[in-house]
């Protein structure tokens, strides 16, 4: 009598599975149907469990469908049958009506994966926006060429915990303050280069049960003092932000394909969840 195999679950598998259990937990309420004939459509999380899959495969609207008309045992973690997939332009066009705050919990969501650490630390990238046309640029006033790009990491998961998108160019310790300040229930020692040197931002911090280990730029003897102080094995942890960085820009790609700005940024938060999402589910 043979024994029979068990059936092993792969990667891509195992991704379809949590992204679509963190997209219903993101919807407010009970979640919707996958699809309902006639007006309804697709669920919200459907969508954003397709957006899921297009970031992970690296594909574009179009090529992700196509994929999946073949692959029925993908399809059917989303609630749906391959004759009911959405047309590509639905998936596109869906994405920019769904709100940022949706994205944002659906972060908060995929960094809950992980158990956190001591240490956390801030640091800034841009992504470039070159996808788009020269002649879009010249038309829109495209003045920037890469949207600045905060993130909040956990140095032992290395799990992004929130990010922060501009377009403006804003200082580094302005955006350290509101990044920090939302998060202080899951920030215990947070590190950062001499970018974030604020005085204000750390007496804050202190208040809130959070210890500061941010460099002080140099404008005194003293200085070089304080900064040997912060100087350990903790700070040193602040390269964890480097590191995600360049594992995003490795695997899910250095620049962003979206036009718009305000599409842009859900590309860049979803870039995120996708980065939380493979490190639970690689064993």
């Amino acid at each position: 009598m043979k024994r029979e195999k068990p059936v092993v679950s792969s990667k891509l598998a195992r991704f379809t599975s949590r992204v679509v259990s963190l997209a219903q937990k993101a919807v407010v309420g009970d979640p919707a149907s996958a699809f309902e004939p006639g007006e309804s459509g697709y669920a919200d999380w459907v969508i954003v469990a397709l957006h899921g899959l297009r970031e992970y495969l690296g594909h574009s609207y179009r090529q992700l469908l196509d994929v999946l008309h073949e692959m029925p045992r993908i399809v059917s973690k989303l609630g749906l049958e391959v004759a009911e997939l959405p047309d590509f332009t639905t998936v596109c066009t869906r994405m920019q009506d769904l709100e940022m705050a949706r994205w944002r919990v659906l972060l908060r969501l995929s960094a809950d994966l992980h158990e956190p650490g001591e240490v956390q630390a801030i640091d800034a990238t841009g992504f470039d926006r070159r996808a788009a046309s020269r002649r879009y640029a010249r038309r829109t006033n495209y003045t920037f060429t890469a949207v600045k790009t905060t993130i909040l990491v956990d140095c032992k998961t290395s799990t992004i915990l929130d990010i922060h998108c501009s377009m403006k160019r804003p200082h580094d310790t302005q955006i350290g303050e509101q990044l920090l300040k939302r998060n202080l229930d899951q920030v215990e020692t947070i590190t950062a280069d001499k970018g974030y040197d604020w005085m204000e931002l750390r007496e804050k911090l202190r208040e809130d049960g959070v210890r500061p280990l941010i460099k002080h730029r140099i404008f005194q003897p003293i200085d070089h003092a304080h900064n040997a102080r912060v100087d350990g094995p903790r700070y040193r942890q602040r390269s964890m932000c480097e590191t995600v960085f360049s594992s995003i820009k490795r695997t899910l790609g250095d620049a962003v394909r979206a036009r718009a700005w305000f599409r842009e940024f859900r590309e860049i938060v979803l870039k995120c969840v996708v980065h939380n999402i493979k490190r639970a589910v690689t064993p």
